[in-house]
Parts: C-alpha cells; sequence; structure tokens
C-alpha cells in the first residue's frame, strides 16, 4: 500500500514508517494514536519440560523402563534449551498495547 506525499522512514518486508502511519504484516497504526513503543520480552513457560526431565527421573529407579528414562531425560533437556523467549515491539495507543512485531531474535530490533 502506498500512501502519497508521506515521508518514509523505514521499510522492509515486513514493516513500513512513515510520518503518519505504521504498518506492520496485517495492522496499520496512525502515529497519533500511538503515546509509546518499546521493546517487550515474552517469557516462556519451561514447566512443561521441567514435569518431563522430573518424570524421566523417576523411570530410572525401575529396571524394566530404565532406557525409557534416560531417553526422556534427554528430551527434556533438549526440550528446556530449544525453548527461547520471544521479543515484541509493543505499541501503546488510546485502545490499549499490542505486540505488533514478535520475533525470537531480539537483535532484529536493534538500529543498524
Amino acid at each position: 500500500m502506498e500512501f502519497q506525499n508521506e515521508v518514509q522512514f523505514y521499510q522492509d518486508s515486513s514493516v513500513t514508517v512513515t510520518q503518519s502511519r505504521f504498518v506492520t504484516h496485517s495492522k496499520t497504526y496512525a502515529m497519533r494514536n500511538i503515546s509509546s513503543v518499546h521493546i517487550f520480552e515474552i517469557i516462556k513457560s519451561k514447566t512443561k519440560a521441567v514435569v518431563t526431565i522430573v518424570f524421566g527421573l523417576f523411570l530410572l529407579f525401575s529396571k524394566d523402563v530404565f532406557w525409557i528414562g534416560l531417553i526422556i531425560i534427554a528430551l527434556g533437556i533438549w526440550w528446556f534449551t530449544a525453548i527461547k523467549n520471544e521479543y515484541a515491539v509493543r505499541i501503546s495507543t488510546n485502545a490499549g498495547e499490542a505486540n505488533s512485531i514478535i520475533s525470537k531474535d531480539k537483535n532484529i530490533f536493534r538500529k543498524s
């Protein structure tokens, strides 16, 4: 979507920022309605991965399923380390707060 007579400050494949609009994949925000913008960290729960590891530890006490316990522990540890927090550009408007861009890589929000 191209807007005539607008100064464009930034554009990439998923975001366009002009003097009057902030456009993401599916939303357009009027700049006059944006009161603040900040980077927000979305903390992902690791509870299920920890429960999996504990369950595997209990299986280690049985000779019949000892190896299954080791496999479940290994999967739980892999799952625990694979869970990464997400980072979002959080926009505050008169309608409330919204996460406009979400990524697992915090570095995409740094200035180049």
